[in-house]
């Protein structure tokens, strides 16, 4: 049934639906792989999320398929380790051109239309997002990933919602040259200094899955039984470090699902300090 209190995102969407908690979390970064962002949902949940009382939201998005296909247009073969893209000189500019410019602009405009009022940057714009180069055979790859939040913050005050590409300003050169970080690592870095009440790291995937079924909650004990077996590997294990690493620096709470955890506070898997018995199947 409808009445005429019911409250409604720029649109004219029915905002969020809220099947599974009570809780409302007011700062969110939802960090949105690369796979999901042809979604045509994508931006209405973002807009809805957007639109609940005291949200204030921060986007960070991925993009490395894009970047593996322009790189393989312009000769230019992907390498990656343990599910962290190699990147060298070259690729970097690669980088910057796909994430900071076709993906991000790409997907403000889609927020835009929606009805979000989107604003999009780099994470080397503000130095919001630094790291350093700890193992050179990674090339232009950063970590020791860190944030200054103060542009965001600024931009969250006055009704913004930044969307942020995962490219850096590195912290040991004298130039700021650019340095291209795992998103998830952005993500958090930004999360933790924002003291987010909670980080999404949003994917095609409805959470973390055993045999085919999604595991509600997991904490940092139960995610080394599942790496020690193999269960989680690759994009997924960085996803689940990244978490961890989140959750240990005081981030609020911690999810990781698909498009609905956006607007569903039951949807994915809780990443917690935690959690009951994990069950360690033959």
């Amino acid at each position: 049934m409808s009445g005429a209190g019911t409250r409604r995102t720029p649109d004219g969407a029915p905002a969020v639906e809220r099947r599974g908690a009570a809780r409302r979390p007011s700062t969110r970064v939802l960090k949105i792989g690369g796979r999901v962002q042809a979604d045509p949902n994508l931006a209405r949940l973002v807009t809805q999320a957007a639109a609940q009382p005291n949200a204030r939201i921060v986007v960070v998005h991925g993009g490395g398929d894009e970047v593996s296909a322009m790189q393989r247009q312009l000769g230019l073969e992907p390498q990656f380790v343990g599910g962290r893209r190699v990147t060298s000189e070259a690729d970097l500019d690669v980088v910057r051109m796909l994430l900071s410019g076709t993906v991000n602009k790409r997907l403000v405009a889609q927020l835009l239309t929606a009805g979000a009022r989107a604003v999009g940057i780099s994470g080397e714009d503000g130095a919001i997002i630094t790291a350093r180069v700890t193992d050179p055979a990674f090339g232009r790859v950063g970590r020791d990933v860190r944030a200054d939040p103060a542009l965001v913050r600024d931009l969250l005050t006055i009704g913004w919602v930044p969307v942020i590409s995962p490219v850096a300003r590195e912290r040991d050169s004298a130039t700021g040259a650019g340095l291209n970080v795992n998103g998830d690592d952005a993500a958090t870095a930004l999360a933790v200094a924002l003291r987010a009440d909670e980080l999404c790291f949003i994917s095609d995937v409805e959470g973390v899955l055993e045999q085919g079924q999604r595991i509600p909650r997991l904490d940092p004990s139960a995610i080394q039984t599942l790496a020690a077996r193999g269960v989680v590997q690759g994009g997924m294990l960085a996803k689940l470090e990244a978490a961890v690493a989140a959750l240990e620096a005081g981030v609020g709470s911690i999810r990781i699902g698909s498009l609905e955890t956006i607007t569903d506070f039951s949807a994915g898997t809780t990443i917690a300090t935690a959690a009951p018995a994990f069950q360690d199947h033959p």
